[in-house]
């Protein structure tokens, strides 16, 4: 008998779930923070250095240089700047959807020491004789823009002013902004068209009065910011920029529009693949891959986190690896049913099994992404996070959600004796008085002997490897700013471009450069390379160049040799971390030969991505170690399957007598994931294409790596780390001669340990 009451709970749910999305995802997604790369803007870098020398720089010193550039950044009007202090002497500022960048710049690194000085350079007042916060932009008789000042002591400005009128003919009171000693002079400035102090009036009478005006070619806003540096305060320090990045507004835009319909259509195709091949309990997961997307946005929104684009593409392949819970748990819910247990039956066993090994494959995938966050930059930061985010969501959704709506239609008993709404065909059914178990079950791929061929597929491996050092050997990488320093531009025009255009605009504003790559589906995009990282002046002129030339800034990225080599650093680290710790985690929950295996698969997919990269000579930035850390996450969870498989098959032996039942063992393991494995990485591989295909050229490379990576994380898992087992496990039985495979030890799911 149909319980309907189930079958109205479901819908009441959905609609639920319906108009609470609804209503409420517009004004989620309006309050998102975008990053940099997605509305515009700039980041920086700083290293605090001594202004004077045998000055030290305290804790003190850097928090209050960080409350001095917040101060400065509320005159540029930016909504929610981002101010770190990081490794104790560093500051990262980020100013996303900043409209006027090169003026948030100068602002930024301007000291605003302002000393008054005599003809001979010597000081005489200086910013601490001025009052706090009097500094405002006003106007003088004739209407031009001056900028007015209150001194804290009239008689000392009294006698100065005495003094210096005295001195006729040399009696200008020179008024400078970040005198540099040593190298500015006011006999060497005077008479430039555009000198460095600010102005140098002829003083010719005493001055009694505490308010100084200070003149110069101002235009208004000129002098606004003149008045708003003062009054913010001078920075008690020197700022060295170490790296930074700025994005015009217009690629900000395109890439935001571009990703987001590479992911809808990726996902579209998705839920398509989910509907056709598992048919009813497919169509749940659309429903539960849905809520993911809609939780996932609400908590990165509570979390008042910044959604850059590795972060948009994170959460898109987040979708695949939530689609592959819903796959093992499907997958075993068809196998339950095929040895003939009722579908009801069918769904609690398939439940109940699948939850370790979707926890096992999770939590691998969680410590890479762990450690990106940990070493990785801002934008690599994002991905973590949205990785992290995706991987904790999913649980909710697939794990939980899917079976509570699909055990409410299940528990209806609608489906008894139905199989085919689960994409089970009655003749592979078997009769449940047979006994038989789901490990006993054939599968398409029985005709092919896997461990058999191991030796063939350890030499296609070796031979790959070895062409694969020969190449890096010959081309080595090709090594984006982010690793070797210097400076890369991006010009985004409104018209198709040639190498030859590029570099003649290069060369009238005398900043050339012979490595300009032309790209973009309009061929409408040109990349520029410098060895040395830009100055900000540099940096200033090629913007406005670029700007009055094609109708949109350049994206300007620029980093010093110091931090190019930390980051080759962390990128290292960073790998060597993650692997150690998937070791320690699968030798705890499998054993030590499996881990060893796992990670000999890692390392294996880990180069050849390396290796394609190297023979193609795509470009090799931060975000390739975070496609490669990707890999090692996705790697490990398809490996992780197969061995949970493993573990199953070895109990059911309960002891290893001879080479030929770890062999069987081998063999049927495949067998049994091979299909979940396949369907896995086609989901993903859907999002990824989709987002080389439709997405952002600045996310391309990291799209083609994630392509490569899994397709070799697919054949490294089904080839090489269950192959690599099955070498020691034998010589474990050579020494042995008997190996039991159950021990009293029990797992967190009170099943026997292997």
């Amino acid at each position: 008998m149909v319980k309907r009451g189930r079958i109205i709970a479901f819908f009441i749910l959905v609609v639920l779930l319906a108009g609470t999305m609804g209503g409420t995802t517009k004004s989620i997604v309006d309050n998102i923070k975008l990053g940099l790369d997605l509305q515009g803007g700039f980041e920086v870098l700083y290293e605090v250095q001594p202004i004077k020398k045998g000055q030290e720089i305290t804790k003190e010193t850097v928090a209050n240089t960080a409350d001095a550039l917040d101060r400065r950044i509320n005159v540029l009007g930016v909504s929610e700047p981002n101010i770190q202090i990081e490794d104790g002497n560093r500051i990262r500022v980020q100013l996303a959807g900043v409209e006027d960048q090169n003026e948030a710049r100068e602002i930024l690194s301007t000291q605003a020491n302002l000393t008054f000085r005599d003809v001979n350079d010597k000081v005489r007042l200086d910013g601490s004789d001025l009052e706090s916060g009097s500094a405002k932009q006003t106007f003088d008789d004739k209407n031009n823009p001056i900028v007015s000042l209150k001194l804290k002591d009239r008689s000392k400005f009294y006698e100065l002013t005495k003094e210096i009128s005295a001195m006729a003919p040399q009696n200008q009171l020179v008024i400078w902004l970040d005198y540099e000693e040593g190298k500015d002079s006011y006999k060497a400035e005077v008479g430039k068209e555009d000198p460095k102090f600010i102005s140098d009036p002829a003083v010719n009478k005493p001055i009694n009065s505490d308010e100084v005006i200070i003149e110069g070619n101002f235009t208004v806003e000129r002098a606004q910011n003149l008045a708003s540096l003062l009054n913010a305060g001078a920075l008690p320090v020197k700022l060295d920029e170490k790296y930074s990045t700025s994005v015009g507004a217009q690629f900000g835009q395109q890439a935001l529009d571009k990703t987001v319909t590479a992911g809808i259509i990726g996902i579209a195709i998705i839920f398509l693949f989910m509907i056709a091949y598992y048919r009813f309990p497919g169509l749940i997961a659309t429903i539960t891959l849905s809520v993911y997307i809609y939780l996932i946005l609400l908590i990165f929104d509570l979390m008042n986190g910044v959604l850059t684009l590795p972060g948009i593409a994170a959460l898109i392949l987040g979708v695949g690896m939530a689609v592959d819970a819903n796959i093992i748990t499907y997958e075993r819910i068809k196998e339950e049913m095929r040895v003939g247990k009722p579908i009801r039956s069918a769904f609690q066993a398939g439940n109940k099994s699948s939850f370790l090994t979707i926890l096992d494959a999770n939590v691998t995938t969680i410590l890479a992404a762990a450690v990106l966050f940990f070493y990785g930059t801002s934008s690599v930061k994002g991905f973590a996070t949205m990785l992290i985010v995706s991987i904790l969501t999913s649980f909710i959704t697939a794990v939980w959600g899917s079976r509570l709506l699909l055990g409410l239609w299940v528990n209806s008993r609608i489906f008894n004796k139905k199989p085919g709404w689960f994409g089970v065909k009655k003749s592979e059914i078997k009769d449940l008085a047979e006994n038989y178990d789901t490990l006993d079950l054939p599968t398409r791929f029985d005709r092919f002997d896997f461990a058999g061929q191991r030796k063939k597929f350890f030499a296609f491996s070796a031979i790959l490897i070895t062409a694969g050092i020969i190449i890096l050997a010959i081309f080595r990488l090709n090594l984006g700013i982010d690793f070797v320093s210097g400076s890369r531009m991006e010009i985004l025009a409104d018209q198709s471009l040639k190498t030859e255009q590029v570099q003649d605009e290069l060369k009238e504003i005398k900043l050339p450069s012979e490595d300009v790559v032309i790209s973009g589906d309009k061929n409408n995009i040109a990349v520029v390379r410098y060895t040395d990282d830009l100055n900000k002046d540099d940096i200033a002129k090629l913007k406005d160049h670029f700007n009055k030339l094609y109708g949109a800034e350049p994206s300007i990225s620029t980093v010093s040799p110091v931090i190019g080599k930390e980051l080759a650093q962390n990128a290292m680290i960073a790998v060597a971390i993650a692997s150690v710790g998937i070791i320690i985690y699968v030798t705890i929950r499998f054993e030590w030969r499996m881990a060893l295996g796992a990670i000999l698969a890692l390392l294996h997919d880990a180069f050849f991505i390396i290796a394609f990269f190297s023979l193609t000579r795509l470009e090799v930035d931060i975000t390739f170690i975070a496609a490669v850390l990707t890999i090692v996450g996705y790697s490990i969870n398809d490996t992780i399957v197969t061995f949970d498989r493993l573990r199953e098959n070895l109990h059911k032996k309960r002891r290893l007598k001879t080479d030929k039942d770890i062999e069987e063992v081998v063999n049927q393991s495949i067998r049994q994931t091979m299909g979940r494995s396949v369907n896995t990485v086609l989901t993903v591989v859907f999002t990824v294409i989709a987002l080389m295909i439709f997405g952002s050229e600045s996310i391309r490379n990291f799209s083609i790596a994630l392509l490569v990576g899994l397709i070799s994380g697919t054949y490294s898992s089904v080839f090489i780390a269950s192959q690599v087992w099955l070498v020691m496990k034998k010589k474990e039985l050579k020494k042995k001669g008997t190996i039991k495979t159950v021990k009293e030890k029990k797992t967190w799911s009170d099943e026997p340990q292997v």
